[in-house]
């Protein structure tokens, strides 16, 4: 169950359709102040929790301002015996692109720990992380600012089956996730019923996934666009990423009425 968490917010990303680079919207749709809580489950036990802040930073990069986004994931319970994970990441990014700056993560995943730093120059277009630089062009996100920044792009076009396209940095290389688009489906989480957009990213066989594993996501259909579920099948059993907290955000909530 390795980085099962990191996988999971990682997937919990949009794109643009018919697998073009994404293009944001003109109003972004969160603000600083915002916070949204995730438990992932294993069966009927909590696994772990994920929480993820935004707010304004008071630290400018090339004398331009930024927004800070920190996620913390942990795991709970039992699974602190089996498997203790005690994972942070930030990235800084430009409020008004929502591409980053600067990136960094400090992973503790049972006996194994990872640290990295991220700089993305986009005027020399070179990544410079622990592991070397990266030549890149157009738009490129870490993980977490790849998570924002899907919230804000133009969905309104999209048809069931289309693909859409994310390029993301983790760790040695620039990466693309194709995600499919599968219609809409109201879906209930530990904050309520909620009418959503269906997705089905793809996922890589392993010692985690099956090669016939499926992965679904389900994002609010509203101004939000916030992930809700997430439902993944692994080797052996599945887990569940399930919304439980939202405070701060730009836009209210709106849940299904029963």
């Amino acid at each position: 169950m390795k980085k099962y968490y990191l996988v999971l917010l990682l997937l919990a990303c949009l794109a643009n359709a018919y697998s073009q680079e994404a293009t944001k919207t003109d109003e972004v749709v969160f603000q600083a102040g915002e916070q949204i809580t995730y438990k992932l489950k294993y069966g009927i036990f909590t696994a772990a929790e994920a929480i993820i802040k935004t707010e304004n930073s008071t630290q400018k990069f090339d004398g331009k301002p930024a927004l800070r986004i920190h996620a913390v994931a942990n795991t709970a319970g039992t699974f602190n015996l089996l498997f203790k994970v005690r994972n942070q990441y930030q990235t800084f990014i430009n409020p008004n692109t929502l591409l980053p700056y600067y990136y960094s993560e400090e992973r503790k995943e049972g006996g194994y720990k990872h640290n990295d730093k991220v700089i993305f120059d986009r005027d020399k277009n070179i990544i410079t992380a622990n592991s070397g630089t990266y030549p890149f062009t157009g738009n490129v996100f870490d993980f977490l600012s790849a998570y924002y920044f899907a919230r804000n792009v133009d969905i309104s076009g999209l048809k069931i089956n289309d693909k859409l396209d994310l390029r993301y940095f983790l760790e040695d290389g620039v990466h693309t996730l194709t995600i499919t688009y599968l219609g809409k489906e109201k879906v209930k989480c530990g904050l309520g019923t909620f009418n959503c957009l269906k997705f089905n990213p793809t996922i890589i066989p392993g010692r985690i996934f099956r090669k016939n594993s499926k992965l679904y996501l389900w994002i609010t259909d509203d101004k939000n666009r916030i992930p809700v579920k997430a439902h993944v099948e692994l080797v052996v059993g599945s887990l569940v990423m399930d919304l439980t907290q939202a405070s701060g955000l730009k836009y209210a909530l709106n849940p299904v009425k029963k």
